[in-house]
């Protein structure tokens, strides 16, 4: 009957705090073995505590060894006092005495209040650790609770959550109060519980938003390829479309443009290049420079890389505040771009590639990139110290190497000058011209 009423008792506390039977068994057997191990000691193995909750019975058992002479009353009973309960018992046999829960008396009432509520806030924060594991990737709207230096603290049904500094954007303005829409980004158990933190910076709460905001991503119609973000300030998202009929880029941007400015007020004012995915480097690359048009591009898709030559003008443009834009286009397409000045590229038909010299192979190429040593002058300005200490390179190897190095220069030179030359004589042969037609 007591064992019924305690029973009782902690599920009446366990449905207050929402604790299902299972786990509430759980704890109720962990409590009746904590206030065991306080009376007989922490190394004691020999107790077994099983609680029945739908017959609402608490059985505690404790195993002892029959002996001649007991020493150690705890694990041993004698013959003679195990034989009145059992006659059939003999020595070192083994003796099973249950023991009645409420032998405990008051230290039960106490430890029981304790202990509960301990473990009703573990399992709490267990559950909250589960269930929001299972939400990372996903857009939630939490309140405001509390704002401090470095973090924002937010917060959804009394479970808080962390918005640091770094994963929010430069321009976001918040007061205690105010909702707040972000990504779960991670959930970490950490001594204190579960750490859930948001993020409004990171390039996957733009696909989310974009998922919420035009139904053809969400349905999978059209796939965002790539995003590439300095938050607060621009975006660029690579869109393609399984469907021919319909239209990537105008999709996300939507009717009078209603799709695109939902999402760029959710991320206070951050400009967003939608962009049309294409299996061709060079179109891919050139979409992702705009607003700048390049004149030409040089692609080696193996390293990748891309040299783009822009009219004069236009390179700051193309590169862009603080090399935003180049920076943004080289992440979103995967390609490492340089951005050149035509008159610059024109004046440097000198330079040349190591991939464009006989006797360096594509393993030698790997580890003189490594270096950032990709160039003809650059391999030739390194110390030779540090060539050497490069797998594979001996004296003789970079001496064969800039001694290509240098033919394949001299070659470039001798044909730029040609070219110079032939420029020359077309210039006289139109002045002499002149000179006849006006005699």
């Amino acid at each position: 009957m007591v064992n019924k009423h305690i029973i009782e008792a902690f599920v009446a506390i366990a449905r207050e705090k929402n604790i299902d039977r299972t786990n509430l068994g759980t704890i109720i057997e962990e409590l009746f073995m904590s206030l065991i191990h306080k009376k007989y000691g922490e190394d004691r193995e020999n107790f077994s505590v099983i609680v029945n909750m739908e017959k609402g019975e608490i059985e505690i058992y404790q195993e002892k060894t029959v002996v001649e002479e007991v020493f150690d009353p705890v694990c041993e009973i004698s013959i003679e006092n195990a034989l009145k309960e059992e006659p059939d018992l003999e020595i070192d046999d083994l003796y099973i005495e249950i023991i009645d829960p409420a032998d405990f008396g008051r230290r039960l009432i106490n430890t029981a209040k304790q202990f509960l509520s301990q473990k009703i806030r573990e399992v709490e924060k267990m559950s909250v650790y589960d269930d929001y594991f299972k939400k990372v990737g996903e857009v939630i709207i939490g309140t405001v609770h509390q704002i401090q230096r470095d973090n924002l603290f937010v917060n959804i049904d009394k479970v808080e959550m962390k918005l640091p500094r770094n994963e929010q954007i430069d321009n976001d303005r918040y007061r205690r109060g105010d909702n707040i829409r972000s990504i779960i980004k991670t959930v970490e158990w950490s001594s204190k519980g579960p750490e859930i933190i948001l993020s409004r910076s990171d390039n996957d709460f733009v696909k989310k938003l974009f998922e919420m905001e035009v139904p053809e991503v969400e349905d999978g119609i059209i796939e965002i390829k790539s995003v590439s973000r300095a938050a607060g300030d621009r975006c660029k998202v690579v869109v393609y479309s399984s469907d021919r009929r319909i239209d990537a880029v105008g999709s996300c941007v939507g009717m009078r443009g209603s799709r695109i400015q939902a999402i760029v007020r959710e991320l206070n004012g951050e400009k967003i290049d939608i962009i049309n995915y294409s299996d061709r480097p060079e179109i891919l690359i050139s979409r992702a420079l705009s607003p700048a048009k390049p004149i030409d591009l040089y692609i080696d898709e193996d390293r990748p890389y891309v040299v783009a030559v822009f009219e004069d003008d236009e390179l700051p443009i193309a590169i862009g505040r603080n090399g935003q834009n180049i920076r943004l286009a080289s992440d979103v397409t995967g390609f490492t771009i340089d951005a050149v000045k035509k008159s610059d590229y024109e004046g440097e038909k000198t330079e040349i590639y190591l991939d464009e010299v006989n006797g360096i192979s594509n393993t030698q190429l790997e580890e003189l990139t490594k270096l950032n040593i990709t160039t003809g002058n650059d391999f030739l300005d390194a110390e030779r110290k540090s060539l050497l200490s490069i797998n594979g390179f001996g004296e003789k190897t970079i001496d064969k190497i800039a001694k290509n190095i240098l033919e394949k220069i001299e070659l470039l030179s001798l044909d730029t000058d040609e070219e110079v030359e032939g420029d020359s004589s077309n210039d006289q042969l139109e002045q002499n011209t002149e000179e006849v037609e006006s005699l």
